[in-house]
């Protein structure tokens, strides 16, 4: 039990920090950048992506010895794209509003590199178990990147947060952080903005891990010890 539990902590250390999709392997840029101009969009297609991980995980890690190496690529491919489809037609069935907003994105997931990339890197060679655990941390990791991107460009740009939630919440309503009368920042919630705020958490990521490193470092050095007095002649 103590095993498991440790190795559910390192997944979860190495999926929501340590190797995090977005700001260490800097992975699936294309849904970061373009779906992330408000929160509610960002957050909806991130758990999709968890789902999508989650699984294709499973069923790569359930049938990989069955899988002969040369034909591998292909047929993970195959998996990720029919789990995908189903995603889709379940987010045209039941969020159909928010379907059309977040759009050809969602049939995308199947091309993006971190999903193919845990399933061709762990999935491939670890159990059926470690493997799901290991494609929803990675997943929660860019959830998190994806809803804090999200909201800074949403507040920034419009003052608001959860702009779009009744596509998810019949009946809730977005927050008007700074009342009717902001302005907004329109190049917050632009393409430009994307890379500006991705570069910001970037850094910040990359700041913290130095301070970190730093601190770790000067905890394991030893004091340095006095020289032992000579007796005077």
């Amino acid at each position: 039990m103590a095993m498991s539990f440790q190795h559910v902590k390192e997944s979860a250390r190495d999926g929501l920090w340590r190797h995090n999709p977005g700001l260490a392997q800097i992975l699936g840029l294309c849904p970061i950048l373009a779906i992330s101009t408000s929160m509610v969009n960002a957050v909806s297609l991130g758990l999709a992506t968890v789902l999508a991980m989650a699984v294709s995980n499973l069923v790569v890690s359930a049938l990989r010895r069955w899988i002969a190496y040369e034909i591998r690529i292909p047929v993970f491919i195959l998996i990720i794209a029919a789990l995908v489809t189903v995603l889709d037609l379940a987010f045209n069935a039941y969020f159909h509003s928010l379907y059309l907003v977040l759009g050809i994105f969602i049939p995308l997931i199947t091309t993006n590199c971190i999903v193919l990339a845990r399933a061709e890197a762990f999935a491939a060679k670890n159990g059926v178990f470690e493997s799901t655990l290991d494609g929803v941390m990675m997943g929660l990791g860019l959830v998190w990147v994806l809803a804090l991107l999200g909201a800074l460009r949403e507040l920034i740009g419009s003052g608001t947060l959860f702009a779009g939630i009744d596509m998810v919440i019949p009946g809730a309503h977005e927050i008007n952080v700074f009342g009717d009368d902001h302005p907004g920042f329109l190049l917050a919630i632009l393409p430009p903005g994307a890379f500006f705020t991705l570069g910001v958490l970037i850094a910040g990521f990359n700041a913290i891990n130095a301070h970190r490193a730093a601190r770790a470092a000067g905890h394991a050095t030893p004091p340095a010890t006095p020289a032992p007095a000579t007796a005077a002649h």
